[in-house]
């Protein structure tokens, strides 16, 4: 018997509509999925009550809490792997498995983690500037802020935080911890309010520094260029993956992965290259899904959802994309 919600409530994200996705009906209700991100379990529950009683669930989770949460799921079809969905390959190898039939990595911060001052992932709740997902492993956001250059704070929050004023930003805090280091998430939202003084219509100013320092500390994108790649290695003929993504960073990674497998490059057309020889795409892919209106009316951090899908097709199989 699974034991009391955990004080941090997570609401998931496009449930139905990923479930859907992963196609868990007839056979493939006794096949092996991957959730790469626990989180609180929401994905995990749902896919385990579809499984047959010989299906299989491993789950992937960076984050102690999420590993401790796992616990309360008592069932013998269910496993936890405390490290990052990057790690797939190895873990897959490691448990003997050599093909599964679903994948589904919903990215970002959970709910527990943002509500979670001490954590130090959100600008409205003062806590430690940590930010790692895994608090046991790596180096906290205050550390790297407390040696990095002004152009190593610059590039971090330009390019995974798409803040103009990014160059601002990075001289005033190299100028603050010459008096006194960044401690808090508190002082760090000040600071960067201080700099940034115009912003979309209800964003805090803190927002695109926060979400480009966190990226940073946890290696998220590189992380997740691995983990679609392993999840697609792994899958077989007819599995899916499902990539719920969150800010517009993660889902253009997942586009151009997503469409390269699905419209491999060709070679040009003068060269002698029989059509059996040629690239062919190694994906379906399906049009990308956001939340709707009731949803997000529910749950307003669900409304920068966006979840697309592909189906790994059998070698030798031709398509067109759709």
């Amino acid at each position: 018997m699974e034991q009391a919600v955990p004080q941090f409530a997570h609401r998931t994200v496009l449930l139905d509509e990923a479930l859907g996705a992963l196609a868990i009906d007839g056979e493939r209700r006794e096949g092996v999925y991957i959730d790469g991100t626990f989180g609180r379990g929401g994905h995990s529950r749902a896919i385990l009550a579809r499984l047959s009683e010989s299906g299989r669930l491993i789950a992937f989770d960076r984050d102690p809490e999420a590993v401790a949460a796992a616990g309360t799921i008592r069932d013998t079809r269910f496993s936890i792997v405390h490290t990052s969905f990057a790690q797939l390959a190895d873990e897959l190898a490691r448990l003997g498995i050599e093909a599964v039939s679903g994948v589904l990595f919903d990215l970002g911060v959970s709910s527990p983690q943002i509500d979670d001052a001490q954590r130090g992932f959100s600008f409205r709740n003062d806590g430690p500037l940590d930010m790692r997902m895994d608090p046991t492993r790596g180096e906290p956001a205050s550390a790297w802020l407390a040696r990095a250059s002004v152009d190593e704070i610059r590039e971090v929050i330009s390019d995974y935080g798409e803040e103009r004023f990014a160059f601002q930003i990075a001289k005033a805090l190299v100028a603050r911890r010459a008096e006194r280091p960044l401690s808090s998430t508190r002082e760090l939202a000040a600071l960067v309010a201080g700099v940034v003084r115009t912003r979309e219509k209800g964003q805090d100013p803190a927002t695109r520094t926060f979400q480009a320092i966190r990226i940073y500390i946890n290696q998220e994108l590189a992380e997740l260029e691995q983990g679609l790649t392993a999840a697609m290695d792994a899958l077989a003929p007819g599995g899916r993956l499902v990539v719920i993504s969150f800010h517009s960073l993660e889902d253009r990674i997942v586009k151009r992965f997503l469409n390269a497998l699905a419209n491999p490059a060709q070679p040009p057309a003068r060269l002698p290259i029989k059509a059996m020889d040629l690239p062919r795409a190694t994906i379906r892919r399906a049009r990308k899904l956001s939340p709707g209106s009731a949803e997000i009316s529910a749950n307003p951090r669900a409304r920068s959802a966006v979840m697309r899908v592909a189906e790994k097709l059998a070698a030798g199989v031709s398509h067109d994309a759709h």
